[in-house]
């Protein structure tokens, strides 16, 4: 007699199942987050994606003009929520490739080339850079808001 025959019957067929049987399908959503320097809104916005998010998303941001640098008061602003983004580089949308299931602009107006895109939005946030402490972390804060609740509808 088969070792597994009338032993354990319910592990023989579960393990002639597929093992995604039942699971729901999820695609990793690609969304890009575009402003002029990439060294602050769309930087932020790229890490509220990575928080909220999760390995869900691949998110990304360029600059048409990038500065080259994050702007300290980004990395302070969002070390404040825990996010390190020290670890963050100013990008080109040169060097951006692909379609994505959203672009989201920041007030790059005609700076901003077409990308590929499903949903493309702009979002009209002041630059905070100049901004003193309490208006810069307003913005964040909005970019947080906004961030979450794209990724609700993607």
């Amino acid at each position: 007699m088969n070792r597994l025959h009338g032993v354990l019957p319910s592990l023989v067929i579960a393990q002639a199942r597929p093992t995604n049987f039942n699971l729901p399908v999820t695609t990793m959503k690609r969304v890009l987050f575009v402003c002029i320097e990439n060294s602050n809104r769309s930087q932020m916005a790229e890490a509220f994606a990575h928080i909220h998010g999760g390995d869900q998303v691949e998110a990304l941001s360029a600059g048409s003009r990038p500065s080259g640098q994050i702007n300290p008061k980004a990395i302070r602003f969002m070390s404040e929520l825990g996010y390190d983004l020290t670890t963050h580089d100013s990008k080109s949308l040169d060097e951006i490739d692909g379609e994505f299931d959203a672009v989201i602009t920041m007030g790059c107006g005609d700076n901003c080339p077409w990308v590929p895109a499903r949903r493309r939005e702009d979002w009209g946030l002041p630059d905070p850079k100049h901004m003193d402490d309490d208006g810069y972390r307003s913005v964040r804060d909005e970019i947080s808001a906004r961030v979450k609740a794209l990724l609700g509808e993607l």
